[in-house]
């Protein structure tokens, strides 16, 4: 129902307790973050650090750097979240033009007639005619603004997915990256092990040929080689796996983009600051486009609480009427009209009360994903730098397990050579050394995937400076 009427004294009566209705929301201020001082396995005393847009430059590795630029500027999930902004960023045009006046034109002619017997008057005759339409809504109680200000929200928490997405699959690159390299150097060791099993065959076939060892030892020394060759094929495969992989985020197809094999093993494992501040998870751009969410949810509920109110439209129109067209501009046929339109829904069966529930609803479930993301990116941060404690002691600890394997290899061998023993005792202690080798590996590549995961948790890099 819509009621029509120009200003009155009941009008101006009643406009302070509508003003004072549309007040029943309050102004939003983004929630505080409970942040902890210095994380638990960072040290107690918080050094300053910032945070670089080139966070992988740390690793000193320019294959990764080119890899992680072509992600940012290729890759076709990140094009897709600079869509969405886009278009986010084209709502908030349309928000602000719910604010203007909105302008009209249009020209028409019309062939009118009647039944010829009524008289000469009753002939065919032409109308034109042409007019404007102006009407402007004026923004009492705050709708507008706060569609404006939620589709606003909602675009920088676009703009904000959109860093978060290029993190993430920065991330993803640059840890496949790493086991890409571990995979090249497992290839490389497997070489080197090739090297020194088909050597220990050599020497027990001259053995066995000079009759001092029997032909078990010879198979031995040949089944093992033939182990070693065959799981090279794995690695092989799994190494073309992750380069395809690798491809695929850099936003091209794996001939286009090869990712050739290298030596020189796997990147240095950056020095981390001795205490990391918890207010770098402020920096994250996740956390970031949740509190922006978190703001168009409210003042999405603002415009559902003052759906309860009456809309005020201002409008004017004039149209020119005349036989022809070359007369319209001296037509005396001239209508206008002029005047303010107040209109409220009385009632709707509860669908105001209902939406206003339902985006109640939402702000808490966008209140509830702010307070878990903090929550979240605390657990990650945690969780990188504990990895990154015990494998850093593990690290150490394996490389004496190499030092030590690898000396029992030389020693077994030797005794081989001399008759001491039999191959058997040749063949442990060469898989025992080959496997202290990988997994040396392994652990190297989980501490630089960890040091990488700690720098997505803090938002995208750190460079500890002097306070």
């Amino acid at each position: 129902m819509s009621f029509f009427f120009f200003p009155s004294r009941f009008a101006l009566a009643a406009l302070p307790l509508l003003l004072a209705a549309c007040a029943t929301s309050t102004d939003y201020r983004a929630p505080e973050i409970a942040l902890p001082a210095s994380f638990q396995h960072a040290g107690t005393e918080p050094t300053a650090a910032v945070i670089q847009p080139d966070w992988w430059a740390v690793y000193a590795d320019a294959e990764l750097d080119r890899l992680l630029r072509r992600v940012g500027e290729a890759n076709a999930e990140l094009a897709q979240a600079e869509a969405r902004w886009r278009q986010a960023l084209a709502q908030v045009d349309a928000a602000r033009a719910l604010a203007l006046p909105q302008i009209g034109a249009g020209a028409s002619v019309t062939r009118s007639g009647g039944n010829a017997a009524a008289g000469a008057n009753a002939g065919t005759r032409q109308l034109y005619a042409t007019g404007l339409d102006l009407s402007w809504s004026p923004d009492l109680w705050g709708r507008v603004a706060l569609s404006r200000q939620a589709a606003t929200a909602s675009a920088e928490a676009q703009a904000a997915l959109v860093d978060a997405a290029r993190l993430a699959l920065q991330l993803a690159a640059a840890q496949g990256y790493v086991r890409l390299r571990a995979l090249d150097a497992q290839l490389a060791l497997q070489a080197q092990a090739d090297v020194a099993y088909a050597r220990s065959l050599q020497v027990t076939q001259l053995q066995y040929e000079a009759g001092l060892v029997a032909r078990a030892d010879v198979i031995q020394a040949e089944t093992q080689l033939q182990s070693l060759r065959t799981q090279v094929f794995t690695l092989q495969r799994q190494r073309a796996l992750e380069a395809n992989a690798l491809a695929l985020l850099a936003g091209s197809t794996p001939r286009d983009y090869p990712m050739a094999a290298r030596e020189g093993g796997l990147p240095v494992v950056p020095a981390i600051p001795a205490a990391l501040p918890g207010e770098l998870l402020r920096r994250r751009p996740d956390l970031a486009a949740a509190e922006r969410a978190l703001a168009a949810a409210h003042a999405r509920l603002g415009v559902a609480q003052r759906a309860w109110l009456p809309d005020l439209t201002l409008s004017a129109s004039g149209t020119l009427q005349a036989s022809s067209w070359s007369r319209l501009l001296d037509a005396p046929a001239r209508v206008w009209s002029l005047g303010p339109q107040l209109a409220a829904t009385l009632f709707d069966g509860g669908t105001r009360r209902a939406d206003e529930a339902t985006f109640l609803a939402a702000y808490d479930e966008q209140a509830a994903a702010w307070r878990g993301g903090v929550l979240s990116a605390v657990r990650e941060t945690e969780d990188a730098l504990v990895q990154l404690a015990t494998l850093a002691e593990q690290d150490r600890q394996q490389q004496q397990l190499v030092t030590l394997a690898s000396e029992n290899e030389r020693v077994v061998g030797y005794r081989y050579e001399a008759g001491e023993i039999s191959f058997l005792e040749v063949a442990t202690a060469q898989n025992l050394a080959l496997s202290a080798r990988r997994a040396a590996l392994d652990v190297q590549a989980e501490r630089l995937a960890a040091s990488m995961a700690l720098v997505a948790a803090l938002g995208g890099g750190w460079q500890a400076t002097a306070r």
